[in-house]
């Protein structure tokens, strides 16, 4: 299994580690290279967050090697040895080379050449130029009248000679007949190896994530596919997707002939007309490494980045996916070369197998992970290290700070903005945040799980997400499915997105379930639809229910009502309501109806008409009063009620206990107090 702390501790690109003032040590002749490949190689390594030391000085001054150079290379992990042409001429640069070679047998200094347009048997030999400058060397010393520097020089040459030979001898690597940008990038991603650098941007938080991220790695080196693997990482906004993807990338992008990580796509191609267009001139440039000509065109593009990856192993990351269109437009039809990886994460868990790159005939073999809620445990590290800056709470908010992991549930970005959010605030603030949370609209965490619910892709899904965060859930999906298909909704591919999303799921007892702050973030939007009249939104709830209906300020925008009593008083929102039906005379377009526990006064005559599901526990009276309008209710639950008969000439000689379906109408008369041989629907 990773060990994230030993990761982390090995895995940072900064070169003070263990000692190091540098990654990397460029030793070249800038006669020959300073402004071509040496320069291109030194932009690459920085531009990969290699830190590397290359001499600004042009002109050599003195004898000896200058101290910074011989600080440099003692200091840094390793050293890249660009032997050109006229390499050889420079005595700074044997004398470069005499050190790190030295470096190479005391410690553990990696030394990788370079025989850029020469042969390594003439370094090794001192053929050819470096022969000739070899020869021009020892005609210095020849020319030498100083017995002391003569011997001096004589030694050196020794030195010179011996380094030569054993650099040409390691394994380097050859730039005859090589695509500059290519072999660059061959370079870069060895000193990644090498030196196990795994990033190139700092690496994400990923508290609690060790077995995703083991999931992860082990799909990715899973080699046994000989087509192009796709692994879909699912879960709803704020769930870590993209720290996970960006994570891992950064191990291991090194391992592929070339990467490209892109990330919040969606948000960029939403931001912005073309949006997508910037999308794939990104990936086109990172997978190419060449500079994009101007394109205007998405599909010319395609063909662009089709052509590009036909044959390289390819490491890819498409983040925040939410449309095929996207996918279609990135990864094309023409297929990859065998061995790419793609990891794309999304909130919807249909969109990958639809894309067009599946509808060819070797299609990629695909593998959907789903990312889990965060232990207790791991939430309240991630909690503290926000708002603490250490794994565990000060002392003093201990019991604070395990409620508001509880509230939670596990959700990292909740966590995460939470935990920024009551850093270095007092125990008294934290104890009132939750409560000002869940009353504040526009809230960091709502923010970012909304994103999952504009995405629905239609109306109808939006408003079946409503009707189910303000008042179904923890129900039974079939008897859900009903009363909504009653209310002109479509459920059936409805759910299914919901689920897509990360909206929904459904527990193996049926049973609806929706995240807390999913569910909040759905009640958001609702009262945004009038922040100070709620009598105008189309959906009540709980205390605000409770206000309208007393004041009596129903309007015909109400859809659905939901009233509790007892909940009220367990929220400590005290006071008893006598309704009179008359309160519900203006809600017109009312047709989910929920009055438990509540005392009901007046003609039930006056209920509104287009009701399909009434729901009143406790209710009070003995019998469903006769007036009760019933023509369009699909659900009536009269659970835990005083009733003892019904004025309705069906019988049923046993008392019901869960749900009866007569006709089209589903009864609920758990534990009411029905009468023997009483006659009921």
């Amino acid at each position: 299994m990773v060990q994230l702390h030993e990761i982390l501790e090995g895995s940072s690109s900064s070169s003070s580690t263990h000692g190091h003032g540098y990654d990397v040590f460029l030793s070249f002749r800038g006669l020959d290279t300073r402004h071509s490949f040496t320069n291109h190689l030194y932009n690459a390594l920085i531009h990969a967050n290699i830190n590397t030391f290359l001499d600004d000085e042009e002109i050599e001054t003195g004898e000896d090697l200058k101290p910074e150079l011989e600080s440099a290379i003692k200091s840094s992990k390793a050293s890249v040895i660009v032997l050109s042409q006229n390499y050889a001429d420079s005595t700074w640069c044997l004398d470069e080379l005499v050190l790190i070679l030295e470096q190479r047998r005391i410690s553990k200094h990696v030394v990788i050449p370079i025989f850029y347009h020469v042969e390594p048997a003439h370094v090794r030999k001192q053929e050819g130029s470096f022969g000739d400058a070899m020869a021009n060397h020892i005609q210095k010393i020849e020319a030498e009248a100083n017995t002391d520097k003569r011997s001096k020089w004589a030694q050196k040459i020794d030195r010179w000679s011996n380094a030569l030979r054993e650099v040409a001898d390691l394994k380097g690597k050859d730039a005859n007949g090589r695509l500059e940008v290519e072999f660059i990038d061959e370079i870069v991603n060895d000193i990644f190896r090498k030196l196990q650098i795994p990033s190139r941007f700092p690496l994400p938080e990923v508290i609690g994530m060790e077995d995703s991220i083991n999931f992860v790695t082990s799909w990715l080196k899973d080699t046994s596919s000989h087509t192009t693997d796709i692994l879909t990482i699912l879960g709803m906004g704020g769930m870590g997707k993209t720290s996970l993807a960006k994570y891992v990338y950064a191990l291991h992008f090194h391992e592929f002939d070339t990467s490209s990580f892109i990330e919040n796509i969606t948000g960029r191609c939403d931001e912005k007309f073309n949006g997508l267009l910037d999308v794939q001139k990104q990936m086109y440039h990172d997978i190419s490494k060449r500079s994009s000509v101007l394109v205007h065109d998405v599909s010319t593009y395609t063909l662009m980045i089709e052509n590009a990856v036909a044959l390289k192993k390819v490491f890819l990351v498409l983040d925040d996916i939410s449309s095929p269109n996207q996918l279609d437009a990135l990864l094309g039809s023409k297929g990859f070369h065998p061995g790419t990886k793609i990891i794309i994460t999304t909130k919807d868990a249909w969109l990958t197998k639809i894309c067009a790159l599946f509808k060819t005939k070797v299609k990629p073999k695909h593998t959907t992970y789903e990312i889990e809620l965060l232990s207790e445990i791991d939430s309240q590290k991630l909690l503290c290290n926000h708002a603490f800056m250490c794994n565990n709470p000060k002392e003093g908010y201990e019991e604070v700070s395990k409620n508001l992991v509880k509230y939670c549930e596990g959700h990292p970005m909740a966590l995460k903005v939470l935990g920024r959010s009551l850093y270095n605030r007092d125990v008294t603030y934290w104890e009132g945040y939750i409560d000002r949370l869940k009353k504040e609209n526009g809230s960091p965490i709502n923010n970012v799980l909304r994103m999952s619910f504009d995405s629905l892709p239609s109306e109808n899904d939006k408003e079946l997400f409503k009707h189910i965060a303000c008042i179904f859930v923890g129900m039974d999906i079939n008897f859900t499915v009903t009363i909504l298909e009653a209310c002109d909704i479509e459920t059936k591919t409805g759910i299914t997105n919901l689920i897509d999303k990360c909206l929904l799921s459904i527990r193996w007892n049926n049973e609806l379930v929706m995240h807390r702050l999913v569910q909040e973030m759905g009640r958001f939007v609702v009262r945004e639809e009038s922040l100070y009249k709620p009598w105008e939104r189309s959906r009540l709830w709980g205390h605000e229910s409770f206000r309208v209906l007393k004041q009596k300020k129903g309007t015909e925008n109400i859809l659905g009502l939901t009233l509790d009593m007892r909940l009220l008083e367990k929220e400590k929102l005290h006071g008893s309501l006598e309704l009179k039906i008359d309160a519900l005379s203006k809600m017109d377009s009312l047709m989910l109806l929920q009055l438990n526990y509540v005392q009901i006064t007046g003609s039930y005559k006056n209920f509104p008409e287009e009701l399909r599901w009434l729901c009143m526990h406790g209710f009070p009276l003995n019998s469903i009063p006769m007036d009760l309008p019933m023509e369009n209710l699909v659900a009536l639950d009269m659970s835990y009620s005083n009733i003892e008969s019904f004025g309705i000439c069906h019988s049923y000689q046993q008392r019901p206990s869960k749900r009866i379906k007569v006709t089209h109408l589903y009864l609920f008369l758990q534990h009411a107090e029905l009468k023997k041989n009483t006659p009921a629907i």
